[in-house]
C-alpha cells in the first residue's frame, strides 16, 4: 500500500511537469527526463514529509536538490541546458494550496477591516500561510541551483564548448 502511495506520487507528478514542460516547448527527447525528474523529486518529497516527519520546505529542498542535480546530469543526454529540464519538474512542487489561501487571507481580511477580531483571524492565516508558501518556493530556487554551483565544470559543458560534451 505504502509503495503504492508513493508511485501515484511520482506519476501524478509526471504527468503535471510534462504538461508543463510542454507549455516551453521542449526537444521530445527531453520529455521523459522530465517525467523521471519530477517523479523521483516529488515522490522523495512526499517520503520525507509522510515517513520521517521533515516540514514541508526542507523536503522540499532535498527534492529540489534531486532535481537539479539530475538535471545536470540528464542535460547532457537530451543536450539541452539544465533549465529545461527543472524548472518542469519542479512546478508541481508549487505549493498552491498556501498561495491561495494567503490571497484569500488577505482579501477577506479587507474585507473585515472594522471587525478587529475577524481581521486579526485572517491577518494570521495570510501571514502563516504566506510564509509557508514563500519559503517553500525560496528552498526549490535553492535546491535546484544549488548544483549548478556544486557540479560547475558539468554545468558549463552544457551550454559551452567542453572536454565533457
Amino acid at each position: 500500500m505504502i509503495a503504492v502511495d508513493i508511485l501515484a506520487d511520482g506519476f501524478f507528478a509526471a504527468i503535471a511537469a510534462m504538461g508543463f514542460g510542454a507549455i516551453s516547448d521542449p526537444p521530445l527527447r527531453a520529455f521523459k527526463y522530465i517525467a523521471v525528474l519530477a517523479a523521483v523529486g516529488h515522490a522523495a518529497r512526499y517520503c520525507l514529509m509522510t515517513f520521517l516527519g521533515v516540514d514541508i520546505a526542507s523536503a522540499s529542498l532535498v527534492a529540489a536538490f534531486i532535481i537539479g542535480t539530475g538535471s545536470v546530469w540528464f542535460g547532457r543526454r537530451v543536450f539541452c541546458p539544465m533549465t529545461v529540464l527543472y524548472i518542469p519538474a519542479l512546478l508541481p512542487m508549487v505549493p498552491g494550496t498556501y498561495a491561495y489561501k494567503t490571497v484569500f487571507s488577505l482579501i477577506m481580511f479587507l474585507q473585515n477591516i472594522s471587525s478587529p477580531t475577524q481581521g486579526s483571524e485572517y491577518l494570521q492565516s495570510m501571514m502563516f500561510n504566506g510564509a509557508v508558501a514563500f519559503s517553500v518556493i525560496f528552498m526549490l530556487a535553492v535546491g535546484a541551483t544549488l548544483p549548478v554551483f556544486l557540479l560547475r565544470e558539468r554545468a558549463n559543458s552544457m551550454t559551452r564548448g567542453s572536454k565533457y560534451l
